[in-house]
């Protein structure tokens, strides 16, 4: 490495590679979880996070100069004389490595990185049904709230810590003009000391890390419904196990899915046949014995009997509301707020009660966030 007067090369390329698909995997990750249609890049981001996050791990203790662990400034002593010569020497000289504030900042990250992929993966088993922890759904559904609410606070928690280290970088290059907004992108660092080396071997395992990472996000983005996605439900056979709710009810529309209403929910739609949503349903529609047959089959399949989360969050948000429609429901509301009446009416999908023309596979009782496609 050509050795540049005054600077120091202190992260090669494949460093600085790893660092910034560490930045843009978060960001990107915390991103798209704003947005239902993009959840699939959600999950493909974060599975790309926790793969650098590991590597990171790794790297430091078998990484080259500057970016092992027995080099972080980690000592109390070492932080206050950092801070309080930031403050009273805006001259003084910065170290190659991790200085005692960034050691800190890479643990800090690190563990609250692992917290964030950990609770993710248990969050998607256990609320959604999906993924590798998707077995954990039948038992422990309830607690889905108590692990949304951890996901979301460390994720908020990583961000504030990386606009702290943002600012700490900009105060360096515009305050002590140090260049350290650079440091990243060149890898070499305005100090003294020794140009760091990587070893061939340590090259193709960093390369085969990326190349992993690459794999991994196309993978999981090309194809929905893999080992990492699937999903613990199974699509709804409604011909086999009703005939006469896939026939009666599938004649003048799709089969919604039971368990996306309340007991009660269902019992009041029953006993209002004569007013079914603008349709008069008597016994020379459907016979007696086929009404009670479907009723018998529909609270035997409601939202009280099912771990899915579009059962326990409606059931959730209602109170003691039971409406005839899910679009009624407060969850609904509150998860469709985004999406305007203009693109309701849209002749794609003409209606909100048109559950099917944004959820792929619902006719078949399929509520996968991934499958989610709003048509445009």
């Amino acid at each position: 490495m050509n050795r540049k007067f005054g600077y120091v090369f202190v992260w090669p390329l494949c460093t600085r590679m790893i660092h910034w698909i560490i930045v843009i995997s978060f960001l990107a990750s915390f991103l798209t979880s704003f947005f239902h249609d993009k959840f699939i890049y959600h999950i493909a981001f974060g599975y790309t996070f926790g793969i650098v996050l590991t590597f990171r791990i790794i790297w430091g203790f078998l990484g080259p100069q500057y970016a092992t662990f027995n080099t972080f400034m980690l000592h109390a002593s070492s932080l206050k004389h950092y801070f309080q010569e930031k403050v009273n020497n805006r001259w003084r000289k910065i170290h190659p490595g991790h200085n005692p504030a960034s050691s800190w900042f890479t643990l800090i990250v690190l563990f609250i990185g692992y917290l964030i992929v950990f609770g993710g993966i248990l969050l998607y088993g256990v609320q959604e049904g999906c993924g590798i922890t998707r077995f954990l759904n039948p038992l422990y559904y309830h607690y889905s709230n108590v692990l949304l609410t951890i996901h979301q606070y460390t994720s908020y928690s990583l961000l504030l810590w990386a606009f702290i280290h943002v600012i700490g970088v900009l105060i360096e290059q515009f305050y002590h003009r140090t260049n350290m907004v650079f440091a990243m992108v060149t890898g070499y660092k305005q100090c003294d000391g020794i140009d760091t080396k990587v070893s061939a071997i340590r090259n193709i395992f960093v390369y085969s890390v990326i190349a992993l990472v690459v794999y991994s996000f196309y993978f999981i983005v090309s194809q929905p419904e893999n080992s990492l996605t699937q999903s613990r439900f199974e699509p709804i056979d409604f011909e086999t196990e009703s005939p006469a709710f896939y026939e009666k009810c599938g004649k003048c529309h799709k089969n919604y899915p039971p368990y996306m209403l309340p007991k009660e929910s269902w019992v009041k739609l029953f006993d209002g046949l004569e007013n079914h949503f603008g349709e008069k349903i008597t016994e020379n529609n459907i016979s007696k014995e086929m009404q009670l047959d479907i009723k018998s089959y529909v609270l035997a399949h409601s939202a009280e009997y099912s771990s899915r989360k579009l059962s326990f969050k409606t059931l959730e948000s209602l109170g003691e509301m039971r409406p005839l429609s899910i679009t009624k429901s407060p969850y609904w509301r509150r998860v469709h707020h985004r999406i305007s009446n203009e693109t309701f009416k849209s002749p794609l999908i003409k209606d909100k009660s048109n559950c099917f023309a944004c959820h792929h596979g619902f006719e078949k009782g399929i509520f996968d966030i991934t499958f989610i496609h709003i048509p445009q």
